[in-house]
């Protein structure tokens, strides 16, 4: 008897899924129809103006990310390519900047970007996270179940599917069988599970085909794209070439000594600093993902083989700077951040990790996280890092530096970065006559700023992007005369 009632009940829980598919099969199509695409349409176009916004670098913990004007965009989605083409000419929206990296933007800058469906899902899925890339997986998906809900009164035949397997996408369709918005989640080093989400509204025709003319996507709880669609046309001549498939992507750390005991580790975009002291060792940041962080790591395992990762020095919450983080933490390494990152931290470190669990979430440790106000010194007698919270910049509000006192180095992220210096290069052409130097960067300015009422005393700086730069060099950059003529004058 009880064999037959687990047959049974197998037996009904089979029916259900195979009814639950060509429930979702016949509202697709349905979809398909009301849309005016058909279920053979191979790409689709479409071009807007709005906003734009940067995840991952807002201004402090609480706020938003920044916004840019969109003064042109066009999308080009080539589904028999399994590519996507994105063009967007951005503007400086806030005035005056703050937080965010890629500014303050002068005149217009022109992203392209190109996807495609060999690449890891959270570069691929903004793809389908639109009205047609979401009907056209929707319907390729052999998995595709259809369940009722009610959302804030209305009512949506909410379409599922697994992407990669993995990846759960959700297309809520309303009583007109229109797409009125899609979820789903991507994996990213500092939230974890996090969720994506693209409302469409207002939908308008155009020669037989809908078309939402407001686009909104947001991830991790902010806009990331606010879009007034001007134009849609499908099966476009596309010709959008898929981009080539990943090579070698072991990172590169390059080590420098700059001083004894202080070694400079570069060898790609983000940069860190690592500090010999007596009995442990400190990293001063842990940037972009767990790969740069376990690379660094093992970098530093070499050299100093008896001394563990005490500290992990995290200058500011931006995610290209925080990303890599919890793998210190995994190691056993205090996290050290500005006081009002610490519970920002502690609230993401608890966030899901199902996507992609990283060494911390597998090794179940909890982080230990320390916070600093406005100074801190960490020594043990011979050597001293000392930790200072920059005022009034525009680019982060928990923005800490470190400065070497011994040495006098100033550590510091994104307020400098000393341009390359190519070998042979010309110098460069000084302003016409008669015309005004440019402006320097605001965040330069701001970190000289803070540096004189410091009274730092540093004849260097190193750069977490860029490269290491001279004291001379940055008072340049923030539009001040070098020492060395200062000195002269006197």
């Amino acid at each position: 008897m009880y064999k037959k009632c687990l047959a049974a009940l197998a037996l009904g829980s089979a029916l259900t899924s195979i009814a639950a598919a060509q429930d979702a099969k016949s509202v697709l199509a349905d979809v398909a129809k009301a849309m005016g695409v058909g279920t053979n349409f191979g790409s689709v176009r479409y071009e807007g103006t709005g906003s734009s916004f940067q995840f991952g670098q807002s201004y402090d913990v609480k706020t938003a990310w920044p916004k840019f004007n969109v003064t042109k965009y066009e999308r080009v989605i080539d589904f028999d390519a399994g590519a996507s083409r994105q063009k967007m000419t951005r503007t400086q929206a806030e005035n005056p900047p703050k937080g965010g990296g890629q500014q303050p933007m002068i005149g217009e800058q022109t992203q392209d970007t190109v996807i495609g469906t060999k690449q890891p899902w959270d570069a691929q899925f903004e793809m389908w996270a639109t009205p047609w890339g979401f009907l056209k997986g929707a319907m390729a998906a052999p998995d595709a179940s259809a369940a009722a809900k009610t959302e804030a009164g209305k009512k949506y035949t909410v379409i599922s599917y697994l992407a990669d397997k993995k990846y759960k996408v959700s297309g809520y369709v309303d009583d007109q069988n229109l797409i009125a918005k899609v979820e789903t989640q991507v994996a990213t080093p500092v939230l974890g599970d996090t969720p994506v989400e693209a409302v469409f509204t207002d939908y308008k025709d155009a020669r037989g085909m809908k078309y939402p003319t407001r686009l909104v996507e947001t991830e991790g709880g902010f806009p990331v794209l606010d879009l007034t669609l001007t134009s849609v046309q499908k099966n476009v001549v596309a010709g959008v070439a898929p981009p080539a498939a990943p090579g070698d992507n072991r990172e590169v750390v390059d080590e420098q000594l700059i001083a004894p005991d202080v070694y400079y580790f570069t060898g790609g975009t983000h940069h860190s600093v690592v500090l010999g002291f007596n009995d442990y060792v400190i990293v001063v940041e842990g940037p972009l993902s767990e790969d740069r962080s376990s690379a660094v790591i093992s970098e530093v395992k070499k050299l100093y083989f008896n001394k563990p990762i005490k500290y992990l020095i995290n200058t500011h919450h931006h995610f290209d700077h925080s990303g890599g983080i919890r793998t210190y933490a995994a190691e056993g390494a205090t996290i050290v951040t500005y006081l009002e990152n610490k519970p920002y931290y502690e609230k993401t470190f608890a966030m899901p990790r199902t996507l992609a669990p990283d060494k911390l979430a597998q090794s179940k440790k909890k982080a230990v996280i320390e916070a600093v106000t406005e100074k801190r010194v960490i020594t043990d007698g011979t050597h001293e890092l000392d930790l200072y919270h920059i005022q009034n910049s525009g680019h982060d509000g928990g923005m800490l530096i470190g400065y070497l006192p011994k040495e006098k180095i100033v550590i510091e992220a994104d307020l400098y970065t000393a341009p390359a210096v190519q070998p042979g290069a010309a110098p460069a052409a000084a302003p016409a006559a008669g015309a005004a130097p440019p402006a320097p960067n605001p965040y330069t300015v701001s970190l000289l700023n803070n540096l004189d009422r410091l009274k730092l005393d540093y004849d260097r700086i190193l750069g977490l992007h860029g490269r290491e730069a001279t004291k001379d060099e940055l008072l340049k950059a923030a539009g001040k005369a070098p020492a060395v003529a200062v000195a002269a004058a006197k």
